[in-house]
């Protein structure tokens, strides 16, 4: 892939098996290097030739070297480390950054970048304890390598930079500093996350609709006319009553259970977060403090990524509830009271257990994920001797969320396997809308005619459903 614009796509970087720089814009950023060195010649800049943090105020000669302290002296993190597909998201997150005008950036080191993304080198870059106002510590990490020190991963071995890297980079004035800005590590969770959140969202409704056609639920609450003026919540009813259309409701039932009823409700509010945050993922502004803009060096907060850790934040708190509409949802399956099926959709109800086991694992999840509600955004504490006393935390609310995922695909998983041993038994193959989706679920999983260890199988659809939603 030939990158010709510093707003290149990332996702399709992502994917890329080699990627490259066009002339054109390798050219423009030696042209924005110049304007930047020149500028460097006759006053203060921050991180340059003066200190950094609460030492800002103390000048320095500005050198090579004081940009490779700037690196190997904040690299204080360790284990766990990110996974190798967050790092490479990581370091295209920072290779667009660096393309930017304001950051000013050498050719040499673009190139150094694109060639350690072309070799799947990876940093080790820890996870957590990060209590920067900014990503000072990963990034660190991250780039500490680029000069040959600190720890890669190498088929997610810890080996030593120097041994891995034939020639280490040298640092020019002011890149130790720019690697070190800005948030990439919160925008790359969130990034993955994103991706997770809209799927739970769609599965969600799948879901949903199985719950409505094997209870056989009344189905006019579904009318999207009711949704008003809220055009997301009207989206999913229409998409949710496109599956059911054609499930037969239940004689005698006036009321499905709450969970069962405002599923689309809850489902509606996870989309619109997602709709929120991808919105903040897709604005450009500029992450190198200081930034070169009009002629001069002007200190920015683009390392303070509250917007994105408030959202995610928001995001996990919205799969919290929607995890406790799944899991009372398929506590109401396996109740012969609401089901009209053998109690716990066991075909032999006493000597067999059914699926109850499995409403205890999605139980077990949903503990787990209710852990995760407390906002990682929040919690400010004074560094750097007060001059920085305010964290966004940011990182750390991707990390809950992507947490919060992991945790909702398996309270997913458990859903949609006691659905699908509901439509089994209550034999018939339900809607069209729906017809595709139990055929998927029975190769994956098969029914249950009498009991066994759903565990590994519980693991193989939470693997696929990660990976795709069934249509």
């Amino acid at each position: 892939m030939r990158l010709s614009t510093k707003d290149f796509a990332l996702d399709s970087a992502f994917d890329a098996g080699f990627l490259e720089i066009d002339p054109v814009l390798l050219a423009r950023v030696g042209e924005n290097r110049a304007r930047i060195l020149d500028a460097l010649t006759d006053r203060p800049v921050y991180g340059v030739n003066t200190g950094m943090g609460r030492l800002a105020g103390v000048p320095l000669a500005g050198s090579a070297d004081q940009q490779r302290n700037l690196l190997i002296g904040r690299a204080v993190g360790g284990p766990p480390w990110l996974s190798a597909e967050e790092v490479r998201r990581l370091l295209l997150v920072r290779l667009r950054d660096l393309l930017a005008p304001e950051a000013g950036a050498s050719p040499d080191l673009v190139t150094f970048l694109v060639d350690r993304l072309n070799e799947g080198f990876t940093p080790a870059v820890p996870r957590a304890g990060l209590g920067s106002a900014g990503e000072i510590i990963p990034l660190a990490h991250a780039f500490q390598t680029f000069l040959g020190v600190g720890t890669v991963l190498v088929d997610g071995v810890e080996t030593p930079a120097a041994e891995v890297l034939a020639k280490p980079y040298e640092l020019g004035l002011k890149e130790g500093a720019t690697l070190i800005q800005g948030s990439p590590l919160a925008e790359t969770l969130a990034a993955f996350a994103l991706t997770d959140v809209r799927r739970l969202a769609r599965l969600q409704t799948l879901t949903a609709a199985i719950a409505i056609d094997v209870l056989g639920a009344p189905q006019a609450i579904y009318r999207p006319a009711l949704a008003g003026d809220d055009q997301v919540l009207r989206a999913v009813l229409f998409d949710l009553g496109g599956l059911i259309h054609g499930s037969v409701e239940r004689p005698g039932v006036v009321q499905a259970p709450v969970s069962v009823r405002v599923a689309p409700r809850a489902i509606a509010h996870l989309t619109r977060i997602a709709d929120d945050l991808d919105d903040v993922l897709r604005r450009s502004m500029p992450t190198d403090s200081p930034a070169f803009l009009d002629g001069e060096f002007v200190s920015t907060t683009g390392f303070h990524a509250v917007e994105l850790g408030l959202r995610m934040d928001a995001a996990t708190a919205a799969l919290v509830h929607l995890g406790e509409v799944s899991v009372q949802r398929t506590h109401r399956l396996l109740d012969e009271r609401f089901s009209g099926l053998p109690a716990q959709l066991a075909v032999d109800p006493g000597p067999q257990a059914g699926l109850v086991p499995l409403h205890k694992r999605a139980a077990g999840e949903l503990h787990a994920l209710r852990r995760l509600v407390t906002p990682a955004t929040l919690g400010s504490v004074d560094t750097s001797a007060g001059q920085e006393d305010v964290q966004a935390f940011a990182w750390a609310a991707g990390n809950q969320l992507r947490d919060a995922c992991a945790r909702m695909f398996a309270i997913t998983a458990c859903e949609l396997i006691t659905g699908s041993q509901a439509r089994w038994l209550a034999s018939g193959k339900g809607p069209a809308g729906l017809r595709d989706t139990y055929e998927w679920l029975g190769s994956l999983v098969p029914p249950m005619a009498v009991d066994r260890s759903l565990g590994p199988e519980v693991t193989t659809l939470v693997a696929a459903l990660r990976n795709a939603v069934p249509n």
